[in-house]
């Protein structure tokens, strides 16, 4: 029977109605949004990830210490792979993830990338190993504890773990390449 074929005692269904009550369900069933404060954490997290993945582009070719380049060379894997998971579950979401750093970030990386050698790493390892994943440890922790979406809350649980080792890592390499 034709989809607009009129059945005893049952109103007759046209393509424009089905086609509104069937885009209201995936709109309002599908993507529930999670609450404004962890859209607002996915958002910051996807910001931060992509300043330490821009930073450790640069750092492959402007750093002049081994231990710099191989720490470059972690973030990117591990940054990467965060911004994929990240990005599934903002699609799943129904959330819109920037795609580029914020503006203070920006004007960090011009600064970084017009550095060469040894003052690049210590910048880089100052900026970006440190005082940026202490402030992704601390943006981390409290979605981890606080985000009211329990999948973004798995994320950054989960996304901690690896943090928390870069910033041991980060620490090690600042003190490495200040001597």
């Amino acid at each position: 029977m034709p989809f607009n074929a009129r059945q005893p005692g049952r109103p007759r269904l046209h393509a424009r109605t089905a086609l509104a009550a069937m885009l209201l369900c995936l709109t309002t069933g599908l993507y529930a949004a999670p609450p404004a404060g962890d859209v607002d954490f996915m958002n910051k997290a996807a910001q931060a990830g992509q300043m330490e993945i821009e930073a450790s582009k640069l750092a492959e070719t402007k750093a002049a210490s081994a231990t710099v380049k191989r720490f470059a060379g972690q973030m990117l894997q591990d940054h990467r792979a965060a911004a994929e998971d990240l990005k599934r579950l903002a699609n799943t979401k129904g959330v819109q993830l920037p795609t580029t750093p914020g503006p203070d970030d920006q004007k960090k990386l011009e600064a970084l990338g017009a550095l060469q050698g040894a003052s690049f790493d210590k910048q880089y390892a100052n900026e970006v190993g440190v005082k940026a994943h202490n402030d992704a440890v601390a943006l981390f922790r409290k979605a981890a504890s606080d985000a009211r979406d329990s999948d973004v809350r798995d994320f950054a649980k989960k996304t901690l773990q690896t943090l928390e080792h870069h910033l041991e890592s980060a620490r090690k390499m600042a003190s490495e390449v200040s001597r």
